[in-house]
């Protein structure tokens, strides 16, 4: 144990001591110690209970961890933390079980808005996956526009349709009454904007309300019901709020927006942090918006934004922004959606975001050479990667590779010798599609699958990610440890499981890493900022299968607790 700073200890108090417990400090020894003491947002003493608890003041407030264990906070490396403070902006349709069911939501909201304005649902089904739709309803149907037209006559009525990614299953569904679709513009005659949309027709040829879509991330929505009512900056204001305590109280502290954030998001961001409501850490890589252009100067666009995305970027330990997400291509999905913008819907970053194929490698290496670092999704990415590397050195830039799914002994390697940094999608590439993935690539490939035991072994840094699909971070804890396939009930390529010890260094210290941040943040020691959690059971020790279901009772930030859990009755 020992004190920061060179006055007596006497003369400082620490503000807060959390004492009495299992203290997984992931230090590099992985000790464990008793009790925690911190001063303003750091940590001032690590140790045993008696010890620190006899730094205590008539001011400094007691957490009693009553034997509970307690791990540094949680980073996220793939959050979309904002969507989950957005999802009861509109009425919810769950636990419908029948199309008269929603029928009857939609007679009740009809009654309480006045004629002319819109009706504007959730989707479809339960959150928060949404899983067998229009299964789970009785008639294994969807209302029909004429259903929705007597439930609502006065109003055009809108059933919006799921975020594909919260399931992972296509087609997308959205319903709309007739005034709905008159507004938008759609026909029995309208040809549909792009190849993925279809208006489904009854035997007749009329439109019967029902729109399909082939694609993950909705179209139609932001295409055509761009009318209809939509987030509003203060819905993204308050939901953000309510997002950061839905991840405080699962230990989240931390999160990296790896996927890109559109201004629109940067500015909730920055609106909820100058008012001193922040409660999560967050570094937020940009998400550009190209607008389909293909004649760019990279070279020149690179040159000004250097300044403010270059290096680590601008911003504090609570909020960063910098580097930037990239993909290649921008199909006509993704040119109808951003004529949205700068409105972006659920997915906080930009449509028009790809940059073209044959001009990937020079936009990289224009990236590199103003060390603006660059995220991408899929190791796909990592030939390129090699390529840029032959013309700029990247091996100590840390650029991301995230929603790590399939990889082979080489492209592991290859990842090894770029220095690249990767984050798991363990809630799709294991739980929910790992066997999927198992049977299209046959036993002899079976370990490529999310191999995060060979990742580590090759010395790649991992962080742990939810993608939203849920929460809680401690699902990916429990995936990289169990293996479990929620649909074939089994393990997936079990040979690439992490001990527990492993996952929680991932979730932490690996978190920290991504952001440059190991030296102030991801284990519970002295200097380090005092992000913590007080755990509702022992991650180390407790049935493999209770780990997904851990919570925190108490988690603290900067030396401030953030959240408490009410006591159970």
């Amino acid at each position: 144990m020992g004190w920061s700073g060179s006055t007596k200890m006497t003369d400082f108090h620490p503000d807060l001591i959390v004492t009495n417990g299992k203290v997984a400090t992931v230090d590099p020894s992985n000790s464990i110690a008793e009790a925690v003491a911190t001063k303003g947002e750091r940590i001032v003493a690590v140790g045993g209970a008696a010890e620190v608890s006899a730094l205590a003041g008539p001011e400094t407030r007691i957490v009693d961890a009553s034997g509970r264990t307690v791990i540094p906070g949680l980073m996220d490396g793939h959050a979309h933390m904002d969507r989950e403070g957005l999802k009861d902006v509109f009425p919810s349709l769950e636990g419908c079980k029948s199309v008269g069911d929603i029928l009857e939501r939609v007679r009740t909201l009809a009654a309480n808005t006045a004629p002319g304005e819109w009706i504007v649902t959730m989707p479809v089904g339960d959150p928060p996956y949404y899983w067998n739709v229009p299964g789970c309803l009785n008639e294994n149907r969807f209302p029909t526009r004429l259903e929705l037209d007597d439930a609502a006559p006065d109003n055009p009525v809108y059933i919006r349709p799921i975020w594909g990614f919260w399931r992972h299953q296509l087609p997308l569904e959205s319903v709309a009454n007739t005034q709905a679709l008159d507004l938008a513009g759609i026909s029995k005659n309208t040809d549909p904007a792009t190849s993925t949309i279809e208006f489904e027709k009854d035997s007749l040829g009329e439109l019967t309300g029902l729109i399909r879509e082939q694609h993950f991330m909705p179209v139609a929505e932001l295409g055509y019901f761009h009318i209809a009512p939509r987030f509003t900056q203060s819905d993204r204001i308050a939901g953000l709020k309510k997002a950061m305590t839905i991840y405080n109280s699962t230990a989240t502290t931390s999160v990296l927006e790896e996927h890109g954030a559109a201004q629109e998001l940067i500015n909730t961001y920055q609106a909820v942090n100058t008012a001193g409501d922040a409660t999560v850490r967050a570094h937020l890589v940009y998400s550009p918006a190209w607008g389909g252009t293909n004649d760019i100067e990279y070279s020149t666009v690179m040159q000004n934004w250097t300044s403010w995305l270059g290096q680590r970027g601008l911003g504090d330990d609570w909020l960063r922004v910098g580097g930037m997400f990239t993909d290649t291509g921008m199909d006509a999905d993704a040119i109808f959606r951003a004529t949205a913008a700068p409105y972006t819907g659920w997915s906080g970053f930009n449509y028009d975001n790809g940059v073209p194929q044959n001009r990937i490698v020079e936009f990289m290496i224009e990236a590199a050479r103003n060390s603006i670092r660059l995220a991408v999704i899929g190791p796909r990415f990592l030939d390129i990667f090699e390529e840029v590397n032959r013309a700029v050195d990247i091996t100590d830039k840390r650029w991301v590779v995230g929603h790590l799914d399939v990889l082979n002994a080489e492209q592991i390697q290859k990842a090894a010798d770029l220095g690249v940094v990767m984050t798991t999608h363990t809630n799709r590439y294991i739980y929910k599609h790992g066997h999927i993935l198992r049977e299209e690539l046959g036993p002899e490939r079976l370990n490529d699958i999310a191999p995060v035991r060979r990742l580590l072994d090759a010395g790649v840094n991992i962080g742990l990610a939810t993608d939203n699909v849920p929460t809680t971070l401690f699902y990916p804890i429990w995936q990289v440890v169990s293996r479990w396939n929620m649909i074939s009930a089994d393990r997936i390529a079990p040979d690439q499981a992490l001990s527990r010890e492993e996952a929680l260094r991932c979730g932490t210290m690996g978190g920290a890493y991504l952001t440059f941040e190991e030296d102030k943040k991801g284990s519970i020691e002295e200097g380090k900022l005092a992000d913590m959690a007080v755990l509702s059971a022992d991650l180390l020790t407790c049935p493999e299968e209770d780990i997904k279901d851990i919570v925190s009772n108490t988690t603290i930030v900067g030396g401030e607790v953030v959240y408490e859990r009410e006591p159970s009755t």
